[in-house]
């Protein structure tokens, strides 16, 4: 009879101890998650704290900046036999407040009309109608959106980046792919070597290179047109080959053995065996380029100061800026129309993007 009850509590015991054990450890997982969530909410708000100032500025006028609006907001009016009428809190003698449009103000007596129940008639309300608090409504000043269109011609600047934009990015495409092909499939004399300079490119300075590429160019006559800007990009560059050949290194090399027995040739492999498997990385070469030419300032002022028709949205807004430099709400609205195209681009290409630049790094 005594050995029931230690036979019990030790079968109890260490069935307890582990299930407490998990429990704790669903704890401590609950609250790193948590932690980490919430520093990540954070790091967020910051970097979208100043997109949303930007937003807010484009659509309030001067006098609302003056007086310091977080949310753009104008006195409430309502519409009263062909005038607008201004709307105060007035406080009843119920003591309930309502918003009430001024019919005839007076010195010690005003009449108003109820917006909300207008047939209802004038409402009489002693007091003086000065000390009553002005109502105020949202108003987003939408036509700043107008006119910064307008002034700052956007079609022209849309049309210029979007055709240096373009045009670059097939050259960037065309000539890194077949770059990268060779560095990952072909035994190359030297290929590690010649891929590490190849590499190194990317931390040299463009200003280094600045006024020897803008000597050629001169020499050639292509100041003034979008040529310099073009193509270079026609010769690859070192970032996008590198995450193109770490891509195309995932890929197994069976399959390009399996496409050359059926009598497929080096390039036929490429355009069917490597690209229709690549095309995460190739977007992320295209985004990346689009950004690029969208945010590029400094070789479009020195190749086309001397063609204001043809520079694109990166100088145009900064010419805008030194006009209209007075006109804070309008230089706001022109950066967020400059912002609309890539912030869309990424959002529907962010899926492509992020898979082609993560499993750039893998190699095989």
């Amino acid at each position: 009879m005594t050995t029931v009850p230690q036979t019990t509590t030790s079968n109890v015991q260490p069935a307890t101890r582990p299930q407490q054990a998990g429990m704790s450890k669903r704890s401590r997982d609950r609250i790193s998650a948590l932690i980490v969530t919430g520093l990540v909410l954070l790091m967020l708000l910051f970097w979208l704290v100043p997109l949303a100032y930007m937003f807010l500025t484009s659509v309030k006028t001067l006098e609302q900046m003056q007086n310091g609006q977080i949310i753009p907001q104008s006195p409430a009016t309502f519409e009263y036999e062909g005038q607008a009428r201004d709307i105060f809190a007035v406080p009843m003698p119920d003591g309930t407040i309502r918003d009430l449009a001024m019919f005839k103000p007076g010195r010690e007596s005003s009449q108003f009309i109820d917006p909300a129940d207008p047939e209802a008639g004038i409402v009489e309300w002693q007091g003086r109608w000065r000390t009553l608090t002005p109502a105020y409504e949202v108003d987003f000043q939408w036509q700043n959106y107008r006119e910064a269109f307008t002034a700052v011609e956007f079609p022209r600047l849309l049309r210029n980046t979007l055709a240096i934009a373009i045009f670059g990015i097939i050259g960037t495409v065309i000539s890194c792919v077949l770059v990268a092909y060779g560095f990952s499939r072909f035994p190359i004399p030297y290929k590690n070597v010649l891929f590490l300079i190849l590499i190194s490119t990317i931390i040299l300075p463009r200003q280094v290179t600045l006024i020897p590429t803008y000597a050629i160019f001169a020499r050639l006559g292509w100041v003034g047109t979008w040529l310099p800007l073009i193509v270079p990009h026609f010769f690859a560059n070192a970032y996008n080959v590198f995450l193109l050949r770490q891509y195309f290194l995932t890929i197994p090399r069976e399959m390009d053995e399996a496409a050359m027995i059926d009598g497929a040739s080096p390039p036929r492999v490429l355009w069917s065996v490597i690209l229709p498997q690549s095309w995460p990385v190739i977007i992320a070469v295209c985004v990346s380029h689009l950004i690029f030419a969208w945010n590029d300032y400094f070789e479009p002022l020195i190749y086309l100061r001397s063609k204001p028709d043809l520079v694109p949205i990166s100088v145009g807004i900064q010419e805008f800026n030194f006009l209209y430099g007075t006109r804070p709400e309008l230089l706001q609205a022109t950066s967020m129309l400059a912002l609309l195209i890539p912030v869309v681009v990424f959002f529907l290409a962010q899926r492509y993007f992020m898979q082609g630049v993560v499993f750039s790094g893998v190699e095989k």
